[in-house]
Formats: C-alpha cells, sequence, structure tokens
C-alpha cells in the first residue's frame, strides 16, 4: 500500500472527529474519501498532512511508519483555496514551488510547461486578486502538482469550475495517476466518484461505514435489474418469471427494465428473451454512487439524525476544522 491509516482517533475536547479510522490507499490508484459534512474527513486529511496530529492510531507511508519528512512527497490541494491576493500568478507560483524544494530555474521551467498547457500563461505577471475563482484554483492546481509529489491530496478539486474546466482537470488528475502519482480525493460530487475512483471509503459520524472498490460496492449493492431492448412483432410476456417494471414500445422495439429473482442470472433472462424475438440489447442497471451514499450514511444515522435529516451539504460538524 502506498498510504495506510490505521485505527487512528481525534478528539476535540469532548467531541470526537474520528473514531478508529483506517483507510488503505494502494499505489497509483485513485482514492475517494466521502461523507458528509461534519464526517471527519478534514481531520484525518489534515492528520495525514502532519498539520495536526491523532490522539491514537498509526500512518504508514510506503509500509512503513510516516515521518514529518514524507510530506515532502505529498502535493494538498484544500478546498479552501490559499494563494495571496495582492501578488503576481507568476511570483507567487515560484515562491511556492521554492518551498516544495524546486530551484527557481526548474521551478520556472516547470510553471511554464503547465501554464502553457492550461493556457494560462499571460497570467504570470498578473495579481491573483484580478483572476477569477476558477482561475485561481488553476493556479493552485498547478503549484499542488508541479513538484510531482508520489500521493496527491484534493479537496473538492471541481469547486468553482465551469464544466469545460472540470472535464479539463478530470482528464489531468487521470494522467497523474497514470504517471505513477497516487490520488486521494474529496468530493460530495458522485457523479465524479464514478468517473474518476477507483476506490472510496464513505465517513459518517467519524467512523468508516463503507470501504471498497467502486465497481464492487456498485455491484454489492445490486438489485438484479436489467435494462433490455427487444425486437418483437408482439409484446414479450415475461411477468411468470420475472418482475417487469417498465416496458415501453418504439415501432417493433420493445425497451424493457426487467427484475430478477434471487438467485436469477442474465444467462436465465436471456434464455427467455430469446424465445420472444431478437435480444438488442442487455445490460445491468447498477446503483449509482450517490443513492448509495445516501442510503448509507441513513442506514448508519442515529434516531436523532432521522428525525432531522440534513443535505450533504449542509453544515453540521460544531468542530470548525470539520466539513
Amino acid at each position: 500500500m502506498m498510504f495506510e491509516a490505521q485505527h487512528i482517533e481525534k478528539n476535540y475536547g469532548d467531541y470526537r472527529a474520528l473514531q478508529d479510522v483506517s483507510i488503505a490507499v494502494a499505489e497509483r490508484r485513485i482514492f475517494g474519501l466521502l461523507g458528509p459534512n461534519g464526517a471527519g474527513k478534514t481531520t484525518l486529511i489534515r492528520i495525514i498532512n502532519r498539520i495536526t496530529h491523532a490522539d491514537k492510531g498509526s500512518l504508514l507511508f510506503d509500509g512503513r511508519p510516516m515521518e514529518d519528512a514524507d510530506v515532502r512527497h505529498i502535493g494538498y490541494l484544500p478546498e479552501e483555496r490559499g494563494l495571496y491576493k495582492k501578488m503576481k500568478v507568476g511570483e507567487q507560483a515560484l515562491y511556492l514551488a521554492q518551498l516544495k524544494g524546486l530551484d527557481r530555474a526548474e521551478a520556472t521551467r516547470r510553471l511554464h510547461l503547465w501554464f502553457d498547457k492550461f493556457g494560462i500563461d499571460s497570467w504570470w505577471n498578473r495579481r491573483v486578486d484580478e483572476l477569477s475563482k476558477g482561475m485561481q484554483q488553476k493556479v493552485q492546481f498547478v503549484v499542488t502538482v508541479l513538484h510531482r509529489p508520489r500521493l496527491l491530496i484534493f479537496d473538492e478539486p471541481f469547486s468553482g469550475f465551469d464544466p469545460v474546466n472540470a472535464n479539463l482537470l478530470k482528464q489531468e488528475i487521470v494522467e497523474l495517476r497514470e504517471n505513477g502519482a497516487t490520488v486521494i480525493f474529496s468530493t460530495h460530487n458522485m457523479s465524479s466518484v464514478e468517473e474518476l475512483c477507483d476506490d472510496i471509503a464513505l465517513v459518517n459520524r467519524s467512523q468508516v461505514v463503507l470501504a471498497g472498490s467502486v465497481r464492487d460496492i456498485r455491484a454489492a449493492y445490486s438489485k438484479n435489474c436489467y435494462n433490455v431492448v427487444l425486437r418483437s412483432a408482439t409484446p414479450p410476456d415475461l411477468s411468470s418469471a420475472f418482475e417487469v417494471d417498465a416496458l415501453r414500445q418504439e415501432r417493433d422495439t420493445w425497451h424493457l427494465q426487467v427484475t430478477l429473482p434471487r438467485g436469477g442470472s442474465a444467462n436465465d433472462l436471456l434464455q427467455q428473451l430469446m424465445g420472444h424475438g431478437e435480444v438488442c440489447e442487455l445490460h445491468e442497471v447498477l446503483p449509482s454512487m450517490n443513492d448509495i451514499f445516501i442510503n448509507t450514511v441513513r442506514s448508519s444515522a442515529t434516531p436523532s439524525d432521522v428525525s432531522t435529516p440534513s443535505s450533504p451539504h449542509q453544515e453540521t460538524n460544531p468542530d470548525p476544522s470539520q466539513k
């Protein structure tokens, strides 16, 4: 494993921010750290970055106990951006790059390559406060990845981006992984999780309540439901063997959503369909990560939480370092 957090606990006075939290992040994977506001994600990220320390538990980096010096191998893009508003973009980017250990000449070379790639080289001599929020985020993203860290931590990286620039950033994150980086990615956008993440851990009320690969988790939550497109002159009658939830006709083509009984397989359905016409399409309907997120958070909530449900975007944690 590239990084592991084992049995982490963190308290702020009488408030427990993290309780026995363990995650394992494999090398060259994109790992989604998910959870509603106040769940403890930001506290865990701060502990990984050595900004604060856990009360209990341990961190492993490359299979050995993590040390303060390992932070130089981490790139962290926080949700709350931290650029100096009155400084010029190039001047500030150089300063931050040198703090990460790059000499001025190499930092300048890399910055111009990234700025050219993002189409922002003309911003070099502009002040940060002249840029839009999205433009500032591009600059901070570049500064985060410039020293080529082995572990990248992105906290809501697409906040403030239009769809075109959000897609650009997603492509860059995937390319960074393909070039050897490992990524921890925290977001509320579940469609981005489905697009990008290999594995996830869902934290709720300070504990990990769900973890694993995105593919395995979606398969585990499957309701054995399939979308079918069948070419037939007459509507297929499958009600004796399956539950047909939706039936729509387009000329001689029928669109169905079929739920199989427990233990039923796609082969059983296919065999039945072939007796009714030509099977044009058959694919399983997997639950979205958004549905899994909501259902898992609700099922792990206390009765008081259920009586006053909160949106995943609503701040519920009394600790200001949490979200």
